[in-house]
């Protein structure tokens, strides 16, 4: 390929370093499509014979047939996906084969087919999601009524239910998919007819090319075009920051499963056994999918380093682009499917999370806010009125509606028995209507919304 220059060939450790097949092959049908996108606007604007065009375009089918059949040969000698198969073009069709890069280079040609296999793996990544989100409204559509303990620093705060719980991950998923879709945007420009780094002197289309591959334009500065890596880069930014919303939901399994908790019981198929212990049902797929958000962060943090000084156009250092890139997706698509299956598959012990609700006091605010209410006692005296309430609870070691009226006026004569009314979980949660809380009215509007947007992007 640029043998003409050098007397004498690599040594065998820069064959191998050099040589990007090994995971570039996976790029092979978005090379196809650039290809094909190229040669046919080249036979249009006159610069390639439209019988060498239709030769190399026949050719390019083969090949992507013999590639879908048997993979992509991977020969170190030929460096990367777009020789191995030039290669095999000029075997199959001959000198012709050779014209097929006229008006363009690896760096254009790699920067499109990347560009290429991200915005697909965006959309996989979306439709994943979209999965995930239908799973979690149904289910919190189930769960509309059944109270849960709510939590802050993994403490009883307040009561909220079971499917705002859920809908609170609806939404983190809804930005995440907002995430990919403004860096898809970002993406679709076409760096075909880039060249080396300064554009070319034939009179190419690079609007055809664009257009034929499905970008809404082409790229604005050839020097840009060969040495952005921006889109890989909000790739895996977007991806960590899903990922880690995926940990946070697996975190909250792993947590929900054990004996203290006993919230969830996890099904078979998301769960493994212990190979000396055999009473163990483990999380396992909850903590891989919370590992895997680390090994996201880490690749991200890879191609930021990788990128961070590198001077314009093209480095050899960006051929490193795509391994952390294709990890990253791998790991990304087994997570979201791994908790798409649990999230529909698991069985939610709400007895359990309803009695232990029940527990810790969670209505405390309740009182305080019916003071403010009801007796027009400033907050914060209340919350010291209910700090009183909580303690004196405690005391007698039972919850704070078990209270008698007498020991409650004890501690401050404007309680009446109206309190009674509020010190409920149930009736805590139903009075929780302001827009996005948890009461059950509340809810099910937000679910019906969620159905119609899903329905909407569908």
């Amino acid at each position: 390929m640029w043998g003409g220059r050098f007397a004498a060939g690599p040594a065998s450790v820069m064959r191998e370093i050099n040589a990007s097949i090994p995971f570039d092959k996976r790029l092979w049908k978005q090379d196809i499509a650039g290809s094909k996108a190229h040669v046919a606007m080249l036979a249009k604007q006159g610069i390639v014979a439209d019988g060498d065009a239709v030769a190399i375009s026949t050719g390019l089918d083969i090949i992507a047939a013999e590639y879908e059949a048997n993979g992509v040969p991977v020969n170190l000698d030929l460096e990367d996906i777009h020789m191995v198969t030039e290669s095999r073009l000029a075997e199959l069709i001959g000198p012709a084969a050779g014209r097929l890069h006229t008006a363009r280079s690896r760096n254009d040609q790699v920067a499109t087919d990347f560009r290429l296999w991200v915005r697909d793996a965006m959309d996989e990544v979306d439709a994943g999601l979209s999965a995930l989100q239908t799973a979690l409204v149904g289910r919190a559509q189930d769960n509309a009524d059944a109270v849960m303990p709510g939590f802050t620093h993994l403490q009883s705060a307040q009561p909220v239910t079971l499917g705002h719980h859920l809908m609170a991950y609806y939404e983190m998923v809804r930005r995440d998919r907002s995430r990919f879709a403004d860096a898809r945007a970002r993406l679709n420009e076409s760096p075909l007819g880039a060249a080396a780094l300064a554009g070319t002197g034939f009179p190419i289309d690079r609007h055809a090319t664009a257009a034929a591959l499905g970008f809404a334009k082409p790229t604005d500065n050839s020097l840009d075009s060969v040495s952005d890596r921006d889109f890989a880069l909000d790739y895996l930014m977007a991806a960590t920051q899903c990922s880690l919303h995926l940990s946070r939901l697996a975190e909250e399994f792993i947590i929900w499963a054990s004996q203290p908790f006993g919230f969830v019981s996890l099904p078979d198929a998301y769960s493994t056994g212990s190979s000396i212990m055999p009473q163990k049902r483990n999380p396992d797929a909850a903590e891989l999918v919370r590992g895997h958000a680390g090994r996201i962060a880490g690749c991200m943090n890879a191609l930021v380093i990788t990128m961070k000084g590198l001077p314009l156009a093209y480095s050899k250092d960006m051929q490193d682009d795509k391994p952390p890139v294709f990890e990253a997706h791998d790991l990304l698509g087994l997570s979201i499917a791994a908790m798409t299956g649990m999230i529909e598959t698991v069985t939610f012990r709400t007895d359990r999370m309803r009695a232990l609700a029940e527990s810790g006091h969670a209505t405390a605010t309740d009182l305080a806010d019916w003071l403010v209410r009801e007796a027009n006692v400033p907050f914060r005296e209340a919350h010291h009125i209910t700090g009183r309430a909580v303690k004196a609870a405690d005391y007698k070691g039972v919850s704070l509606p078990a209270l008698s009226l007498a020991e409650l006026q004890a501690i401050d004569p404007r309680i009446d028995e109206r309190l009674f009314a509020v010190l409920s979980i149930d009736a805590s949660v139903a009075s929780r209507v302001s827009h996005g809380g948890t009461a059950p009215a509340q809810v099910r509007e937000r679910i019906a919304q969620a159905r119609a947007a899903l329905e909407a992007k569908a």
